[in-house]
């Protein structure tokens, strides 16, 4: 056994005998709802089986989130925002046990996890940086008196987290509705609540009580929260089916405001002039291949042009089939297994269809080694464009490359699906680049360059890739709605 692995070991047991209750405004306690199995995607056993929130407890979180938010609106944004970055103080001190937390209920490589950690404080921050751009206007409707906006906190946001970024999401995506001045309602995936949970620990005597809580559990515990007549602002990230859901679930009992990042199907187009080398480095760095391929932003089609698919299509599926498989805790693993033998199934049943359909495998195509949920990066070539590996989003290790003879055809590919999050365009031409990225539908190009998130660009997606704007004073903003007040003076 490698010192990796009995470090693996010893953390996995003290998963086991946690004691993992949830925040309930500043309470820790049990849940009373059914348990969930949390299963070691390594191998398929359990490691742990907390209680979920039933919707007393769920009801409990959203009227302690009612009662903190008063206070904490009323507070000043640079209170606000010192609080926050106080709170991403402590997580970064716990940012490696945080680390190993989502590599091991999510099976995400631990370096990767340690980025995301990183990421997520560096986030906080950001929004905390942020503060002073709530302001409103004056604005000179009419003579002699006076015309003010203030933007002010919705009260209780509901905010939905996926499985593919457990930490880093749950702590960047509280950020921006506590420094606007809401209290905060987190329900992470039921499929990796560990670190969220544990951040609800470490909250204790850093946030005012009522302002950050946290409910672990399936659909239910979503659609108790997403019902709750108290929680006027939801934010969801993951799949186009469940954010249609929460639209639907949330019209019958209110009027809310919503925003959804959900999925993607994006296209990177490489054209001939472009830096083969280069471009053929992000291409696997876009696939967001430590992630199992799992990431909504993930370049999964690939459009080459006709004069060089050959030589990049070798190289490409020698690329990936060298990339090294393994447990996530292992020094120089680059893949680890998906989240779940759901997730597992999908994929390998996307590359079946793909090669019924006559598309053809040039690497990877079947199941990693070992009892757990590891899935080989695939390359899969000899993609039409009506295919579904083409149209649906696998979120899985799969990239089908395509081929395209002119710049319009290759536009068209792209958006000819349902979805329209990121897009990249690689070429020397500066010309053709802005106007192949202005033509896509996607709402976060990059230009010689996959994957990168700016901090303060905002990134969100068109289409079936969601509404509203994130990672950015956009996001900042959408938590506050304005207020009007007309002074009239004579």
């Amino acid at each position: 056994m490698t010192e990796s692995d009995r470090e693996a070991r010893r953390r996995i047991e003290e998963i086991g005998a946690h004691p993992w209750r949830q925040r309930i405004g500043d309470e820790l306690r049990v849940g009373r709802g059914p348990a969930i199995p949390i299963i070691d995607p390594t191998d398929d056993t359990v490691l742990v089986a907390p209680a979920t929130a039933d919707a007393d407890d769920v009801r409990d979180a959203v009227d302690r989130a009612a009662d903190g938010a008063v206070a904490w609106g009323a507070a000043t944004p640079r209170e606000r925002a010192g609080a926050v970055r106080d709170f991403a103080a402590v997580l970064e001190r716990h940012a490696e046990e945080l680390a190993w937390l989502d590599t091991i209920d999510a099976g995400l490589p631990l370096w990767m996890m340690r980025i995301d950690a990183a990421t997520g404080v560096e986030r906080m921050r950001l929004f905390a940086d942020l503060a002073h751009s709530l302001v409103g206007q004056t604005i000179p409707a009419s003579a002699g008196n006076l015309h003010l906006t203030f933007p002010e906190p919705f009260g209780v946001v509901a905010r939905i987290i996926p499985f593919n970024h457990p930490f880093m999401f749950a702590s960047s995506k509280l950020a921006a509705p506590l420094v606007a001045g809401n209290a905060v309602v987190l329900k992470p995936s039921e499929l990796t609540p560990l670190s969220a949970l544990r951040m609800g620990e470490l909250a204790d005597g850093v946030l005012p009580p009522g302002v950050f809580s946290v409910v672990h559990g399936g659909p239910e515990t979503g659609e108790a929260l997403v019902r709750h007549p108290a929680v006027s602002r939801i934010a969801f990230t993951g799949s186009h089916q469940v954010g249609r859901a929460i639209q639907r679930s949330g019209a019958e009992v209110g009027i809310k405001h919503v925003s959804l990042e959900l999925g993607g199907k994006n296209a990177l187009l490489l054209f001939p002039d472009a830096d083969l080398d280069r471009a053929l480095a992000s291409a696997v760095k876009g696939m967001n291949f430590a992630f199992a391929g799992q990431s909504c932003g993930s370049t999964s089609r690939v459009l080459v042009h006709e004069s060089i698919a050959e030589e990049f299509t070798e190289r490409f599926a020698r690329a990936v089939a060298g990339l090294r498989l393994g447990r996530p805790w292992e020094e120089g693993v680059q893949i680890g297994p998906m989240v779940s033998r759901r997730q597992q199934d999908r994929a390998l049943g996307f590359i079946e269809r793909a090669v019924a359909a006559g598309a053809e495998v040039l690497a990877g195509g079947g199941r990693g080694p070992g009892d757990g949920y590891a899935v080989q990066p695939t390359v899969l070539g000899g993609v039409t464009p009506e295919l579904e590996v083409a149209t649906e989003e696998v979120f899985g290790p799969v990239v089908s490359i395509m081929t395209f003879r002119e710049e319009a055809e290759a536009v068209r590919i792209a958006n000819g699906v349902e979805y329209g999050l990121t897009g990249s365009v690689w070429t020397r031409d500066l010309d053709r680049a802005l106007r192949v990225s202005r033509a896509l539908e996607a709402g976060y190009v990059w230009i010689n360059d996959t994957s990168t998130h700016f901090p303060g660009v905002p990134f969100g997606g068109v289409k079936l890739s969601g509404i509203g704007r994130e990672e950015s004073v956009d996001e900042l903003l959408s938590y506050t709605q304005l207020r009007a007040i007309n002074v009239v003076t004579a």
